[in-house]
């Protein structure tokens, strides 16, 4: 550790002496609300599916940080048919990754729930309802 010694002039005199620098841990602390955990997460669940159905909603997602770890609940809108089973584990791993590089905590768990599924329509297929 090094000291800076610094000089203050004032009204009576001037101040010289060593002042001890402080560590980055000692210094205060960082607080990313729950709010901002789950935008991240999000996000990263859309990395993860790639593209999306056209008539999806974006992936969103909720959080509980307690104590420098958290635990997701991601929802999703997937295309029909799919490996459902695979997707969500991508988008499990891809988010635990994401999230605890840009925010520095410990996802212990990320539930993945399936909101609604999008049937693939088929080529020169008519839409709405046949008879």
């Amino acid at each position: 550790m090094t000291a800076v010694t610094a000089s203050v002039s004032g009204g009576a005199g001037e101040l010289r002496g060593p002042l001890a620098v402080v560590p980055p841990a000692e210094r205060g602390a960082t607080r990313i609300a729950d709010r901002v955990v789950a935008k991240i997460a999000g996000q990263a669940a859309r990395e993860a599916l790639g593209e999306l159905p056209p008539d999806a909603g974006p992936p969103h997602a909720t959080v509980v940080v307690h104590h420098g770890t958290a635990r997701l609940r991601v929802h999703l809108e997937l295309d029909y048919p799919g490996d459902i089973g695979a997707r969500c584990a991508r988008v499990r791993r891809h988010v635990v990754e994401r999230v605890g590089a840009l925010v520095g905590i410990e996802v212990l768990e990320v539930a993945v729930q399936v909101e609604r599924l999008h049937p693939a329509q088929a080529h020169g297929v008519a839409q709405g309802r046949t008879r």
